[in-house]
């Protein structure tokens, strides 16, 4: 078989969740990491779309660039800055600029990366790697972020963290990914216990998304497993789920908006889980098939 094309979509401004809120405004700033690709790019431009000042953080510069233009092209403005979020360096001089723009009211955090191998040979170097870009950065930011939030008129905020089924169910050769995806979950709950019901963390867990991520997992996987690229997608990434179709980048950036609006000030610690039935009917079918 061959190597699958899963292009990234296009945006468009009809798929935009536009939400009523008193607090989507220019005035306010909703950063976003991972903001060159995927699900980063379109929950920048869906935060633009909906009044608030979009800061894209990446490190890749070009993509980024191509974000701030798509968003232009659809009427929004995302403010990108290059961003190597394994140096803290960079990500306080992040989060000084977003400051600069506006009040810091809301973060998502979704930049991550995925490597593909058994514990025992699974390296130290990308294992660290990957959990400073995926757990430490997202610490450091929600420790960064959170006094200004306090600091707004009305002391409220929320922090969303782009977490999987991975972070309800383990798979094969994906442990750092696993254990990074579980303490996303462990930071929004703690974000939540902290912040008296004004200051929210929540998570976003998906199956499969439409990304570069994605894509890239395909023959790695097939490699592992022994079997083709087709069976990858059909009965590895998709055999658990019961809708047989990739998620779009920006219907996951819908749920952002959704988490950051006034529809979810009950939404404190909580997970919303978007995965077309992955997780809940997993073991079932394990089950089944097994017996089969």
């Amino acid at each position: 078989m061959g190597t699958f094309d899963i292009n990234e979509p296009r945006i468009q401004r009809s798929e935009v969740l536009i939400l009523e809120d008193p607090n989507f405004t220019k005035e306010n700033v909703c950063i976003v990491t991972g903001a060159g690709t995927g699900i980063g790019r379109a929950t920048a431009i869906a935060a633009s779309l909906n009044g608030l000042t979009a800061i894209g953080l990446d490190i890749n510069e070009d993509e980024g660039k191509k974000t701030v233009e798509m968003a232009r092209e659809l009427g929004g403005d995302v403010i990108f800055v290059k961003t190597d979020l394994t140096k803290d360096e960079d990500i306080e001089n992040a989060i000084k600029i977003a400051a600069d723009n506006g009040q810091i009211k809301y973060v998502a955090n979704i930049a991550g990366i995925q490597y593909v191998s058994p514990i025992e040979d699974f390296p130290m170097d990308k294992f660290d790697y990957m959990q400073r870009l995926m757990v430490r950065a997202p610490f450091y930011i929600s420790k960064l972020t959170i006094p200004h939030m306090k600091r707004s008129k009305d002391g409220t905020g929320a922090i969303g963290n782009m977490a999987s089924a991975h972070a309800h169910i383990c798979t094969l050769n994906k442990s750092s990914y696993n254990i990074a995806k579980f303490s996303l979950r462990a930071l929004a709950q703690s974000i939540s216990a902290e912040g008296e019901g004004k200051i929210r963390g929540f998570t976003i867990s998906t199956g499969f998304v439409k990304t570069p991520l994605t894509l890239n997992q395909i023959p790695a996987q097939a490699k592992q497993r022994g079997i083709s690229e087709e069976e990858v997608v059909n009965y590895v990434m998709l055999g658990f789920s019961r809708v047989k179709d990739m998620m779009n980048p920006i219907e996951v950036a819908n749920i952002f908006m959704f988490g950051f609006s006034r529809h979810s000030r009950y939404l404190v610690g909580g997970d919303l889980l978007f995965d077309g039935g992955m997780v809940l009917t997993y073991a079932e079918l394990k089950r089944t098939q097994s017996q089969s």
